[in-house]
């Protein structure tokens, strides 16, 4: 089955053919607040520098073009994942966070909930720094506390009507909301950097260029054939007798995937390796000597192309992957709910022995995993460096982001397709 075919198919179901027009007109909203800009920034010098600035035009892309129009939305849904971020490590400090994770539904949603309020004050901070960056640039034309105050305010209002965009999506369209909007944003972006590589491309970047589109596709095959592959440990079930019939005795497979944490932790890395440009940016601009030493000391030493900001960035989605993928899957609970329906794995005993060999395979399944999504989250800083074209700026997590969301939306799809399928027979 061709990606493409659930997607045909889902048109010619009433129900979900509502759910994508609905997804898509929450998208063209979003790209329209994305071309509104805050009043009392000058777009022109703005443009000036993000065509200097290798780093802000990275962020650029990320945001999906919301940030060098300097929109109502230009903080993104940053705040929303360093929240997340935040979320998930006080999750693994506290135990009643803990205990909360584990409530199922219920569980989840206070999750969330907690993950929007911290959202907001996050998303105030951002403004405060941005402001602050585009004034020292000379950017912003009305220095006073009314037009900070308003800046925001609008900022992180426009980050919460981003949130809730990607809230109503998940409830009322197609797949994960905020994983959607971050991908729209993504691929919203990309003709505009497309045009700039044709306008720029001449002679020799011809061929680099064909070189940089082939590796693309490479890479690109190579996440469809990751994301999609699984370890399958055979579970035996013993059989049981209970009055005049016998019941298990049957095997099945548990599947263990070798990126169990998905695109997550390569959004927390890129979230926290950006750290110290944004410090190094805004310390270069004050008008202190030593800081701002320090802030071109940071900028320089973690410069996008540099071998410091590569090495720290491969580091943390390898941290971030055994990380993620050591909260979302239990080897113990597993065992035990295996132990429960009188399962076993063949050669190994029930209990405690069973929860060290998944501990054991998993161990080995997210080495594989975390090295590739270093290597894919580094591999377009290199592909530039080799071909001289800077104008491609779409590095792994865009990359991860697009085909991933893809490939999720398409199996969410698929599941609603079957259970349509299966209300027909009853």
């Amino acid at each position: 089955m061709s990606i493409l075919e659930p997607i045909i198919r889902s048109f010619k179901t009433p129900e979900l053919k509502n759910k994508i027009i609905f997804t898509f007109a929450l998208f063209a909203v979003f790209r329209l607040f994305a071309h509104i800009p805050i009043p009392g920034v000058d777009l022109a010098k703005l443009t000036e520098l993000f065509k200097s600035n290798q780093f802000l035009g990275l962020l650029d892309i990320f945001s999906g073009g919301t940030l060098v129009n300097f929109s109502v939305m230009a903080l993104g849904l940053n705040p929303y994942i360093n929240a997340s971020i935040i979320l998930q490590l006080l999750t693994m400090v506290f135990p009643q966070l803990e205990a909360l994770s584990k409530e199922g539904e219920w569980g989840r949603q206070k999750i969330n909930q907690y993950t929007r309020l911290i959202t907001i004050p996050l998303a105030a901070v951002q403004a405060i720094g941005m402001y602050a960056l585009l004034r020292n640039q000379q950017i912003i034309s009305e220095f006073s506390p009314l037009a900070l105050v308003t800046m925001i305010l609008t900022m992180t209002a426009g980050t919460v009507f981003l949130m809730w965009l990607g809230e109503l999506i998940t409830e009322n369209g197609v797949g994960n909301g905020i994983s959607l909007i971050i991908f729209a944003g993504i691929v919203g972006r990309l003709p505009i950097t497309i045009g700039q590589t044709a306008t720029v491309t001449t002679g020799q970047q011809v061929t680099n260029t064909m070189i940089f589109l082939v590796l693309a596709i490479v890479v690109i095959a190579a996440i469809v054939v990751v994301n999609e592959a699984v370890r399958q440990i055979a579970v035996q079930y013993a059989r049981r007798i209970r009055g005049n019939k016998m019941y298990g005795g049957n095997s099945s497979y548990l599947p263990l995937r070798i990126n169990q944490a998905g695109v997550i932790p390569i959004i927390f890395a890129v979230s926290l390796v950006l750290l110290p440009q944004i410090i190094g940016q805004f310390l270069a601009q004050t008008k202190q000597a030593q800081l701002v030493g320090i802030g071109q000391f940071l900028s320089s030493t973690f410069n996008p192309e540099g071998i410091i900001y590569n090495v720290l960035y491969f580091l943390l989605v390898v941290g971030f992957t055994y990380f993620y993928t050591a909260v979302t899957f239990n080897p113990q609970k597993i065992a035990d709910e295996i132990q429960k329906y009188g399962g076993f794995i063949p050669g190994i005993r029930p209990g405690k022995a069973t929860a060290n060999y998944l501990q054991y395979i998993l161990t080995r399944l997210t080495l594989a995993g975390a090295v590739f999504l270093g290597t894919i989250a580094i591999l377009p800083s290199i592909a530039r460096s080799f071909t001289g074209i800077t104008t491609m700026m779409l590095g792994g997590t865009g990359v991860l982001i697009v085909v991933s969301v893809v490939l999720e939306t398409t199996k969410a799809l698929e599941a609603q397709l079957v259970m349509r399928n299966y209300e027909g027979f009853l």
